[in-house]
């Protein structure tokens, strides 16, 4: 299994993500981790009209994430792994997926927040997520578009 890229979109899949993510990476399948998502039918229909054509789907909670990842299950595809939220990728990184690096692409100004970037916007327990992330080992990035920089989120916070 190869988790080519992972990143934080509130948005899942987009115009951005499906297009011109999904091919930079060279992913042939993308899994939205969302624990609300597995549960809304419209939510599901939606993704699956925006996933990109050839390019294969899985929508899993968090638990079921960290199951199918400890099984070895995706070992034959080039994952392109999204969650909506910090948290969430905080979350699967402890639950020993591999994931090495994880890009923070968009999220909404909300209750608590403060900007970082123009499209990125954390409360403090992102940052402390974050910051414990990256004492793990784990890169973290804050880039919208591939060609953005791709330098480390530490020197925004």
């Amino acid at each position: 299994m190869a988790i080519v890229h992972a990143r934080v979109d509130e948005r899942l899949i987009h115009g951005q993500v499906a297009m011109v993510w999904t091919n930079t990476v060279g992913a042939s399948r993308i899994i939205v981790v969302n624990d609300e998502a597995v549960k809304d039918e419209l939510i599901i229909a939606g993704l699956k009209m925006a996933k990109p054509a050839g390019v294969k789907l899985s929508i899993l909670s968090l638990k079921r994430a960290a199951e199918k990842f400890a099984e070895k299950a995706y070992e034959e595809d080039k994952v392109f792994l999204i969650t909506k939220n910090v948290t969430d990728m905080a979350t699967l990184i402890r639950s020993e997926v591999p994931i090495k690096a994880f890009n923070v692409g968009n999220v909404a100004k909300r209750e608590g927040s403060r900007p970082i970037k123009k499209s990125v916007n954390l409360t403090e327990d992102d940052e402390k997520d974050i910051r414990e992330m990256i004492q793990l080992g784990v890169s973290v990035t804050a880039q919208m578009l591939p060609n953005e920089s791709d330098q480390s989120i530490v020197n925004m916070l």
